[in-house]
């Protein structure tokens, strides 16, 4: 098993950055696995992929306190796994006026091949550009 991190500074206060990235109902915004979203009454995410129409289940818990953010991903909502981490650390710690800095982690599953493992890497690449976007610019491409 492997994982990957894909890095952004965001101009943005840690906490915004956080409840963005932890609201269930922003993932249709910046997230390609949870294009067109669905969300139950338990917080409870169902996404189609934009790439190839797969239906995705994503659960978050989010830990305000340490502003850490667990995305439970899975193919059914029962066979969820936590297997994508968010980490949001405030402006301060760099001390650089460039914002808070976004971290997302992602394990490596056994079952995908180096293709899909390539394009999963450099599509959170993408859509941590996206978020910053959206929270530097108030850019929402689903009411545009």
């Amino acid at each position: 098993m492997s994982c990957d991190t894909a890095f952004i500074r965001i101009r943005r206060p840690a906490d915004e950055v956080f409840a963005f990235m932890a609201d269930p109902k922003k993932m249709n915004l910046w997230s390609f696995g949870t294009w067109r979203t669905e969300i139950d009454g338990t917080g409870l995410v169902r996404g189609t992929s934009i790439k190839d129409g797969a239906v995705i289940y994503v659960r978050i818990e989010a830990h305000p306190e340490q502003r850490l953010i667990d995305y439970h991903v899975g193919a059914a909502p029962d066979s969820l796994s936590p297997r994508i981490f968010g980490r949001v650390t405030p402006e301060a710690v760099f001390g650089d006026g460039l914002g808070a800095g976004l971290a997302l982690t992602v394990f490596r599953t056994p079952e995908m091949d180096d293709a899909r493992w390539d394009s999963l890497t450099a599509i959170h690449r993408v859509e941590l550009d996206i978020v910053k976007s959206a929270l530097e610019t108030g850019h929402d491409h689903r009411t545009a």
